[in-house]
């Protein structure tokens, strides 16, 4: 009984989700996400050097843009956002800290979790690490 009732619950959250987000595609009116760009490319830095860039975005669409969540796929990437709601024509920022320790190749993503018709957009960032040159301050 336990499992038909989880398997129940389950089904209408995903109906409910997934017609949530129809609602908004077709949405003349709803919020659109539009970055000036949505790759970076740190190139080579040095290990234990500041490693940030922000991704600016802007509302293209007519109702306020809420983020709701920015989700990377590490723990050595850590974002920040706008908080408050972005007005139609307006603009905001998903700051992004890489964490330069480990010398290495990386490739991240991050998420972005929004009301916009066109969310979620996946946003990269790249780049090498090398350890840090001797005699250098």
């Amino acid at each position: 009984m336990k499992r038909f009732f989880l398997v129940t619950v389950t089904i209408a959250v995903a109906t409910f989700l997934s017609c949530t987000h129809a609602s908004n595609e077709g949405n003349k009116k709803a919020a659109i996400i539009a970055f000036a760009d949505t790759e970076h490319d740190f190139g080579t830095i040095e290990q234990n050097s500041v490693a940030e860039y922000a991704f600016v975005f802007r509302n293209t669409g007519k109702e306020p843009l809420v983020i709701d969540n920015v989700h990377t796929s590490c723990g050595c990437t850590v974002p920040e956002w706008t908080r408050d709601p972005v007005k139609k024509n307006r603009s905001g920022v998903i700051k992004i800290h890489y964490n330069t320790h480990v010398v290495t190749s990386f490739n991240k993503t991050i998420t972005v979790y929004s009301n916009a018709a066109n969310s979620p957009v996946t946003l990269t960032i790249k780049g090498t690490v090398v350890p840090k040159t001797e005699g250098k301050k």
